[in-house]
């Protein structure tokens, strides 16, 4: 059996060592030198040729937290299943970066930083957990175990997904018909949705005006989930008092861009979930190993949804 990987020039050693200590008796190979016929294929980087040369898989792999990326490659068989990494090591990192954002609003820490810019001192009326309503857009693995965790510091938790769910101390909306009522008068939204047709834009001028005013935005799901203009008019309206922003349409951001320059934009450099080489290379391995004894196996990719 034969595993070719398409990762970065930089990692490709480490990881290919990495897969070799997990399926022993199996061909690991870099998929820049590997010749076609691998059995499986890991996909990490862009390689829009990487399909021209691999064509015979019984299933590809994406070594990321999303799949948009390689669905978008050419030549990717449709005939072939897309097999995606459900947490690896994402969650408890995603996690405390939406926790550590919302106690901050909660304290109001963005105000005063603003007031301390200015030369003010004001104190501000004290706010408790329950006092914030805040919703979670997508409730897969990763964005359940945010939502949890709101809940477990005493925040007022909704949740919404394209199907229903039910968690303990969230409430729960489905479909497109509920997303109107999910983010009336949210305080803050955490957007951790996948890139997809569907949510490509998804918070825009319409949906943002159904938060609360002085609301915060969180985008740890994908940067093309946002409409940039429509949030910084947001933010310019004071319908938006902040935002917190880890993911972008064009990365790196551009030195040019707004968002640099706002007092009221938290700029992160796409940190906020970083996937871990050793629990994703065991999960993949071990999802090969299933598939080679004729096992099912999960994440596998509806390409129709993107996800």
């Amino acid at each position: 059996m034969r595993v070719a990987l398409c990762v970065h020039e930089d990692d490709a050693a480490e990881v290919v060592e990495r897969f070799r200590a997990e399926l022993p008796d199996v061909r690991v190979e870099d998929a820049r030198e590997a010749a076609d016929g691998a059995d499986y294929v890991v996909v990490g980087v862009r390689d829009d040729t990487l399909f021209e040369r691999q064509r015979r898989m019984k299933a590809v792999f994406g070594l990321g937290a999303g799949v948009n990326g390689i669905l978008a490659l050419p030549n990717l068989p449709a005939h072939v299943p897309l097999i995606r990494l459900e947490d690896a090591g994402m969650a408890p990192q995603m996690v405390r970066y939406v926790v550590a954002v919302a106690l901050r609003v909660c304290v109001r820490f963005d105000a005063y930083a603003r007031q301390q810019r200015s030369r003010r001192w004001e104190q501000l009326a004290p706010r408790a957990p329950g006092d914030m309503q805040v919703g979670v857009l997508g409730l897969g693995v990763i964005g359940g175990a945010i939502a949890d965790a709101l809940v477990a510091q005493g925040f007022r938790v909704r949740g919404h997904a394209r199907t229903p769910h039910a968690r303990p101390g969230v409430a729960c909306f489905a479909g497109d018909d509920a997303l109107e009522a999910f983010l009336a008068g949210l305080d803050l939204l955490v957007a951790v949705v996948p890139l997809t047709d569907h949510t490509r834009g998804i918070l825009n001028r319409r949906t943002l005006a159904s938060l609360a005013d002085g609301a915060h935005l969180v985008n740890i799901g994908r940067g093309a989930l946002a409409v940039d203009d429509d949030v910084l008019a947001m933010l310019d309206s004071g319908k938006l008092s902040g935002a917190t922003l880890d993911v972008f349409a064009a990365e790196p951001l551009p030195e040019a861009h707004p968002y640099w320059a706002r007092g009221d934009v938290a700029v992160t450099p796409h940190v906020s979930g970083t996937t871990l080489p050793g629990e994703a290379v065991a999960q993949i391995a071990g999802k090969i190993r299933r598939l080679e004894q004729g096992l099912a196996v999960s994440g596998v990719v509806d390409r129709a949804r993107g996800y």
